[in-house]
């Protein structure tokens, strides 16, 4: 089992999985992707409350290195999120993960802190080392403009399937009632009569065809 690391990485391994499992830190969790391979994780990072993350699950995976703890394992996200130190591959920029003298990697540190800290740098991003440059110039001078962009993502990307098909379910009932209020409101005659017809506009017609 688990050959790939040697005996003090794999009894490391091994009690470092019991604390995810009896004591996980605040909204981290993470288990083998194969219990023969428990180098190998799949960790979920829940959004930190207060923030544009907040309503968010983020899948990760987290590779740990045969050399371990002596060399930071590799932690890369899974889900797509907007953040000014995170790029589109998932990658995270992060002192936590890479060797000093650039990184502050420790041996001392494990798999709990890392993810602990990752969840840390979602409620604290830190823009004076961003690895996406437009986000980042977003952050500090835009904003209302990131936040929204933040949020946007988190619902396209990273809510849970039951939210998601609960906002799937909200949505066509709100078209059907934005166009009942166009036919009874603002809307003239012969525009009514297209709208009853399903010749109106795009909105209009999924109204009726749903109806």
């Amino acid at each position: 089992m688990a050959t790939f690391l040697g005996p003090q990485a794999l009894t490391r391994m091994h009690r470092e999985l019991r604390m995810l499992e009896t004591e996980p830190p605040p909204g981290v969790s993470a288990w083998p992707k194969d219990e023969n391979k428990i180098h190998e994780l799949e960790a979920v990072i829940q959004g930190p409350p207060d923030t544009v993350y907040e309503e968010g699950s983020f899948r990760l995976n987290v590779t740990v290195p045969s050399r371990y703890p002596f060399e930071p394992p590799s932690v890369q996200f899974v889900t797509p999120i907007y953040h000014p130190n995170i790029d589109s591959s998932g990658r995270i920029c992060l002192d936590t993960l890479n060797m000093p003298p650039k990184g502050a990697w420790k041996p001392s540190l494990n798999i709990p802190t890392v993810l602990s800290t990752v969840r840390l740098l979602l409620e604290h991003p830190n823009p004076d080392d961003g690895l996406m440059a437009d986000i980042t110039r977003e952050y500090k001078h835009n904003r209302e403009v990131f936040d929204a962009k933040a949020r946007e993502s988190v619902k396209r990307n990273a809510r849970s399937g039951s939210e998601r098909l609960a906002d799937e379910a909200e949505a066509p009932a709100a078209e059907a009632q934005d166009a009942e209020r166009g036919e009874t409101d603002d809307e003239p005659p012969k525009a009514k009569r297209k709208s009853r017809l399903g010749l109106g506009s795009g909105s209009k017609r999924r109204a009726v065809a749903d109806a």
